[in-house]
């Protein structure tokens, strides 16, 4: 690139002649710093035979070189002087046709600069000279550039013009369709309308804004400019509400628009009159009032969606807000529209059961969101109708639609007086507009409580009415809560579920302002139909009873207040159940137990989410409980020793433990690591359960089953803690006791997986004290329980589930030593035993979990997984192409397919193209688990992918016979329910990707073999066959 300043050898007038014959940016570059400094007179200098060239191209070129170089110079680089001899240069040469376009380019840059003498000059020249419809696009650009500059920097001086600028600048705008340039112009008309004096020029303003509505442009595909019609709209609609005396011009386009228009066009009609209202003003609006009201109306009476019908009423509320702002009527003296239309609508609920009544009552829902007069003037007619509806002895079958609409009308004033609360409002107008009816309304709603049909409806009237601030007292409510019991109590079947939910809504809002009457009538009544023992097996209503009281008590039971009393009730009949006092049936007890348990579960993890402080105060009183209970049970007996009972249980610890501070989870660490490593059982359980005496010790040989069951316990307890919190004064030799004796005897899968995430939680947040367990697991623990052909291959595949465990915890924290520990699991890929289980371990390093989780305050960086995969994925699909021994090549596709299934596809996406032949290979791994990660992943891949068609159309036919054997329930257990799902998916995909010449001659193969899979034993194979069979019988050329 040249220099961009002028050697002592090479002069001004030689760049302007080079860059006249060559266009480079070199000179223009130059040029500008030449004028940066100061030399702008050398510069014109240089040009001045070209700025009054005979020749057009060169007196074109001319003015075009000065033109640029000042629009990219800094604004500081010209004085006064120089802005004014530019200014009246670049506006003579708006005479000359060939050297308008430059110059408007030159003239763009100036507004921001130039005086208001200048800018005067200006705008005159513009409006002598320019012939808009003569000049592109881009040009007429430069003049509607030129004149917002001068709007936005010489405002005063232009409005001084009056008539001399705002009838040009119409003249000038008149015409204007690109929709680029129509940004600009309609910012322009704006300024105009609102602060020039433009009352003399209303309809020739109007003539230039209103010819574009409604806007109905679309954006061309791949639009460079990035321009949408909710650009264009957004900006008409600011023009179109500009002024008020737009209003008569306005109003019957709006109408005409409306009656004629597309659902689109209608709402965007509906949307600019909201915005218009206001302006326009109510004297106005008044005389055209009738017209709108029987316009909108349409499309809330007779809507054309739900969308239209939406905007409706809001456009209904702008009109009517802005004809009645000022009113301050009595009930009976309003008049106008609101007046109108209320009596109207009333009119329609004279028949609440016809389909009109609900529109009806949206329109009056929306005048409550008005003005207070109006919503005064509503619920004084609406509220009496209907409550002299429902006691009409003749509409009694009309009682429920009845309610229904009361419920709205209750619903539309408890919002418009949330809406207002933060207004400054008069005693009167804070006051709830449903206070003077509220007796007679709670009346007919307790009453509509009594019958079946009604009792929904009414449920949502009470919501609304106790919901609303300030209108009912503490009585009342305690009276609603005591009716809405016996509601409840009839509907703790299967067959009131939908009354159940509704009446459970009520409780809860009551709960949140006045839990106690909840308390004490609804928890007794509640807890008194919970049976002391399990129901018997052929109880089949009893059980479904306790499971839906259950329900309501979990839901019911976020407030602390009702959380305390629900664990207080529970505690006794959670005790004799766990040590099984009294029951004839174990399995029963235990089901009973785990629901008892569930329940309080269900209610903590929903005060765990919002942020309840009293969970923390369960840790000194139910968690030692729940211990003491199950470690009874595991050395006693009892229905508690059950894994599902010890799963449940272990959640509630969780949720507990989790919402703990450092401090006191500290105090917790060192009672529960004290009872199970040292037998101290006493330090973590209630003395009312067990005792030191008892010998608790499920790290020991001696051990049994149950209480072995108990490390989930453990679990649930450390992994939620902290990292600051102190494991052990050794922690070292306490990880590796806890890894060797908890796996040493272990019974079952569970044992061993809890052993692990307590292993790899401590990891993750104490890396860094951990070297010499670390250490010894690199230097002994790999070489001689793992890679030794010696060990056990049970030892050897429970040693790969260690290794992966500590290194997914050192990955999730990005630790140093992380890369080390998943590198060596490709030194066991060779070996016949471990290779695939140490392949499939890269997916488990990479998986999702509850246990290494911020909530459980693990050391977790951000898109640890994403960026594992990105760096793993590479050596995986080589080591998978390598012409290398097929053990090597199975292990590497393995571990590839793990780890797809484990992480999004999104993270993977952009190597799709390579993976698809690697992933077809896969499908014929013999392992059903790997090989229905394939077929999902190939769906993944089929269906979000289009980088993957070309070469997918390659494989295609193959793969779609190779599907075909995975559909059938036949090959069972070589394709399980997952596999038929995820191959009929695949099949149903291919269609919509794959030109029809190239399955053409599998279709009839394909169609014949579906036909076994629509008499599939399971549902859903089913289902996904209808749908593929239904895709390939439609597929054709």
């Amino acid at each position: 690139m040249a220099s961009t300043s002028v050697d002592s050898s090479q002069t001004m007038e030689q760049l302007v002649t080079t860059w006249i014959v060559s266009g480079r940016d070199e000179e223009i570059a130059a040029a500008v710093l030449e004028v940066s400094e100061g030399r702008l007179l050398g510069v014109v200098k240089a040009l001045g035979t070209y700025l009054t060239a005979e020749q057009d191209d060169l007196r074109t070129k001319g003015v075009d070189f000065l033109a640029t170089v000042i629009t990219r110079c800094p604004p500081n680089s010209l004085n006064r002087q120089s802005v004014k001899v530019l200014t009246v240069f670049f506006c003579d040469k708006l005479e000359d046709t060939e050297t308008i376009v430059p110059a408007l380019k030159g003239l763009a840059s100036l507004p921001s600069i130039c005086s208001s003498a200048d800018a005067l000059f200006t705008i005159k020249a513009i409006f002598a000279h320019v012939k808009m419809r003569a000049l592109i696009q881009s040009v007429r650009f430069h003049v509607f550039t030129i004149i917002d500059g001068l709007i936005a920097h010489h405002r005063e001086t232009l409005k001084g013009m009056k008539s001399e600028f705002i009838l040009p600048y119409i003249y000038l705008a008149e015409g204007e369709k690109d929709p680029r340039n129509l940004l600009v112009a309609f910012a322009i008309a704006r300024v105009i309308a609102v602060e020039f004096d433009c009352a003399d020029h209303i309809e020739a303003l109007s003539n230039i804004i209103f010819c574009y509505f409604p806007i109905t442009f679309r954006p061309p595909p791949n639009d460079p400019y990035g321009i949408t019609a909710d650009d264009l709209r957004d900006m008409l609609r600011r023009c179109l509400s500009a002024h008020h005396a737009f209003g008569p011009v306005g109003i019957p386009i709006f109408l005409e628009k409306m009656a004629a228009g597309s659902p689109a066009i209608k709402r965007d009609t509906l949307q600019t009159m909201t915005e218009c209202f206001s302006v326009y003003g109510s004297t106005f609006l008044r005389t055209s009032a009738r017209k709108l009201w029987n316009t909108i109306k349409l499309e809330i009476f007779q809507p054309t969606d739900i969308i239209t019908e939406g905007i409706a009423l809001v456009t209904i509320q702008a009109l009517v807000k802005t004809i009645h702002s000022e009113d301050d009527s009595q009930d009976e003296e309003m008049q106008g529209l609101a007046r109108d239309a209320c009596e109207e609508c009333i009119g329609i609920l004279r028949e609440p059961e016809k389909s009109q009544a609900k529109p009806a009552i949206k329109v009056l829902c929306a005048f409550m969101a008005t003005t207070p007069s109006v919503a005064r003037f509503t619920l004084a007619h609406a509220v009496p109708h209907l409550l002299k509806l429902f006691a009409d002895p003749k509409e009694v079958p009309s009682r429920h639609p009845v309610l229904l609409l009361l419920s709205d009308i209750i619903a539309a004033a408890r919002d418009s007086l949330r809406a207002n609360s933060d207004q400054s409002m008069t005693d009167k107008e804070s006051e709830p507009s449903l206070a003077p009816y509220k007796d007679e309304v709670l009346g007919v709603l307790v009453s509509g409580l009594a019958a079946t049909s009604t009792a929904r409806a009414a449920l949502a009237g009470l919501t609304g009415l106790v919901s609303t601030p300030n209108l009912l007292s503490d009585a009342e409510v305690g009276f609603i809560v005591l009716k809405v019991n016996e509601v409840l109590q009839n509907s703790l079947d299967e067959e009131h579920s939908d009354d159940r939910n509704a009446v459970l809504k009520l409780l809860i809002t009551i709960s949140s302002t006045s839990p106690t009457h909840v308390r004490d009538q609804t928890l007794p009544l509640l807890l008194s139909d919970l049976p002391d023992v399990a129901p018997p097996r052929n109880a089949l209503d009893a059980r479904a009873r306790y499971q839906h009281v259950l329900s309501a008590l979990s839901t019911l039971c976020g407030p602390p207040v009702l959380f305390e009393r629900l664990v207080a009730a529970l505690a006794h009949r959670l005790a004799t159940l766990a040590l099984g006092e009294g029951a004839s049936d174990s399995e029963l007890s235990a089901a009973y137990l785990h629901a008892l348990l569930s329940a309080v579960k269900r209610a903590l993890a929903a005060k765990v989410d919002e942020n309840h402080t009293d969970v923390a105060g369960y840790a000194d009183t139910f968690v030692p409980a729940l211990y003491g209970l199950c470690v009874r049970a595991a050395l006693k007996g009892g229905p508690a020793r059950e894994p599902r009972v010890i799963g449940a249980s272990s959640d509630i610890v969780r949720l507990v433990v989790q919402s703990l501070t450092p401090v006191r989870q500290q105090e917790f660490a060192s009672a529960l690591f004290a009872a199970f490593l040292q037998g101290r059982i006493d330090a973590l359980c209630l003395p009312d359960h067990v005792s030191v005496e008892d010998g608790f010790s499920p790290f020991a040989a001696k051990a049994t089953t149950d209480e072995r069951n108990l490390l989930a316990l453990f679990e649930a307890g450390t992994t939620p803690l902290h990292p600051s919190v102190t494991i052990d004064p050794d922690i070292n030799a306490c990880t590796e006791g806890i890894l060797l004796q908890g796996l040493a005897h272990t019974d079952n899968e569970q044992q061993v997986n809890a052993v692990l995430r307590v292993v790899g939680s401590i990891v993750n947040k104490h890396a860094d004290e951990l070297g010499p367990f670390l250490e010894q697991k690199k230097t002994v623990y790999w070489p001689e329980q793992i890679l030794s052909k010696g060990a056990s291959s049970e030892r050897r595949r429970r040693g790969i589930k260690v290794w992966t465990w500590i290194s997914k915890g050192l990955l999730v924290r990005n630790h140093t030593q992380a890369n080390y520990f998943i590198q060596r699991l490709f030194d066991a890929f060779p070996d016949d035993v471990i290779g695939a289980d140490a392949a499939k371990a890269f997916g488990d390093i990479a998986a999702t979990d509850n246990v290494l989780t911020k909530r459980n305050s693990a050391i977790v960086k951000f898109l640890w997984a994403q960026k594992f995969t990105n760096g793993i994925l590479p050596r995986l699909m080589g080591g998978a192409k390598a012409d290398s021994d097929a053990a090597l090549q199975r292990a590497h596709l393995i571990a590839l397919t793990s780890l797809l299934k484990a992480v999004p596809n999104t993270v993977y996406a952009h190597e799709m193209a390579q993976l698809l032949p690697l992933l077809l290979r896969a499908l014929h791994l013999p392992d059903p688990q790997i090989r229905a990660n394939v077929l999902e992943t190939l769906l993944s891949a089929v269906v979000q992918h289009p980088s993957t068609h070309a070469i997918l159309e390659e494989h295609a036919s193959a793969l779609a016979r190779q599907l075909l054997t995975y559909t059938s329930a036949r090959n069972t257990p070589t394709t399980s329910t997952r596999i038929r799902i995820a191959a009929l998916r695949c099949l149903g995909a291919l269609p919509g990707v794959v030109r029809y010449d190239v399955l053409h001659p599998c279709k009839a193969d394909v169609l014949r073999a579906l036909v076994d899979a629509l008499d599939d034993p399971k549902r859903d194979v089913r289902r996904e066959a209808v749908d593929a069979r239904e895709i390939w019988f439609k597929y054709n050329g």
